[in-house]
């Protein structure tokens, strides 16, 4: 067995960055950015009013009582096309264009109008105008490379004028189920059988990643069933098999694959749940087959298959890790790295981590409603209630 940075490291050396493709803007979100997004423009691209009111130059409204011409107006899109000259005016409204001469604001509610005229009720100030490039100029870098765009991302890249980002092609996972005690949703099963969850999990898993999953269904226990994968497969970039990883005699999924070209790399991870771990070549496009036991298969896919997408996506997919109390004293740890299910919650402004009491790795109602995997590294040492441990989120 190896140990599950080992068996990260191995995974993310076997995959290169992914080539790059143009989007629209509107479909970009999620995407992972190949080239910095550059402003194309200032923003804004001139100097416009933060506020109703009246543009006019700054001498000649330094106090109350003063009275000034109006000229002109400037609604935001409609420029006033003159130029402000002593004691006048020009009326404006949020969003609109500052005139030429003009170097303050007096708000609508300091200025009392009088046909033509507006008579100053307050001292104007420079500091409604919100001067050109204020939020960033033409050429710098709204969003850079290797980041996950977010609304917020797609809303600034769109202030800078850019209508296309280009964007790393979305990596093909093809995921393969085997067993023959599995179905899907809805449809009949045999008796003893089960439904096929994994396969759903990990098809929504990959694409919250920003792969592309492609679900090849269901394998049967066969060689013949195992072998035709190779083919089902296709292009993708990662195959992912779930089950079948294990010693037993229906455990196919080695013996299935090695007359197709399969080169393993590793065969079992020192961890709990997830020890059953498949990782190597099916010709020129790395596996890696999961446990069959659902916990078991997101906890692996969590740890390795995230790292490997972002490997090819060139950016980062590492869950967070973070520091909580136990509240429960814990035994000491073996030789495996244990990833406990718990729930947090904050007391005192810290955070707590609940581990459930049950551990079995086929329940996927404790994963579901757990916040985090407490992470026990091996031979750790006994913990106490109100020890610190660390804890991997679930949820980003």
């Amino acid at each position: 067995m190896i140990g599950v940075d080992e068996a990260i490291q191995r995974i993310q050396a076997a995959f290169s960055v992914l080539g790059s493709e143009s989007v629209a803007l509107d479909k970009a979100c999620g995407r992972v950015l190949a080239i910095d997004a550059v402003a194309k423009l200032d923003q804004p691209p001139a100097s416009v009013s933060a506020m109703d009111g009246y543009a006019l130059r700054l001498e000649d409204a330094r106090d109350a009582g003063r009275a000034l011409h109006v000229i002109g107006t400037a609604p935001a899109g409609h420029p006033f096309r003159g130029t402000v000259g002593q004691g006048q005016a020009v009326r404006i409204f949020t969003g609109g264009v500052v005139p030429d001469g003009a170097d303050a604001i007096l708000i609508q509610e300091n200025a009392e109008a009088r046909g033509e005229e507006i008579l100053t009720l307050a001292p104007a100030t420079p500091k409604h105008i919100r001067p050109a490039g204020l939020d960033f100029r033409a050429g710098v870098t709204l969003v850079p490379a290797g980041r996950s765009l977010t609304p917020r991302d797609i809303s600034l890249i769109a202030a800078g004028d850019l209508a296309e980002v280009i964007v790393r092609r979305k990596p093909r996972v093809a995921i393969a189920a085997t067993g023959d005690e599995l179905s899907r949703p809805g449809e009949p099963r045999s008796q003893g059988g089960i439904v096929a969850s994994s396969l759903y999990g990990l098809c929504a898993f990959v694409e919250k990643l920003g792969g592309e999953p492609l679900d090849l269904g269901i394998l049967r226990d066969t060689a013949e069933a195992i072998g035709a994968l190779p083919a089902l497969a296709g292009s993708a970039d990662l195959i992912i098999t779930l089950g079948g990883a294990s010693v037993g005699d229906h455990d196919l999924v080695q013996r299935g694959l090695e007359p197709k070209g399969f080169v393993l790399d590793f065969w079992k991870i020192a961890m709990r749940p997830g020890k059953p771990l498949i990782f190597g070549r099916l010709g020129k496009t790395p596996l890696i087959g999961l446990p069959g036991n659902p916990v078991s298969a997101i906890v692996c896919a969590m740890l390795f298959v995230r790292p490997a997408v972002g490997a090819m996506l060139g950016s980062s997919r590492e869950p967070r890790l973070l520091t909580a109390r136990s509240t429960t004293a814990l035994a000491a740890n073996d030789s495996r790295q244990d990833y406990i299910r718990a729930r947090l919650e904050v007391r005192g402004g810290e955070l707590w981590a609940e581990p459930f009491r049950i551990q079995d790795s086929s329940m996927l109602s404790a994963i579901a409603t757990a916040d985090c995997l407490l992470v026990r590294r091996p031979h750790a040492v006994p913990v106490s209630i109100g020890d610190p441990v660390s804890v991997l989120m679930l949820d980003e």
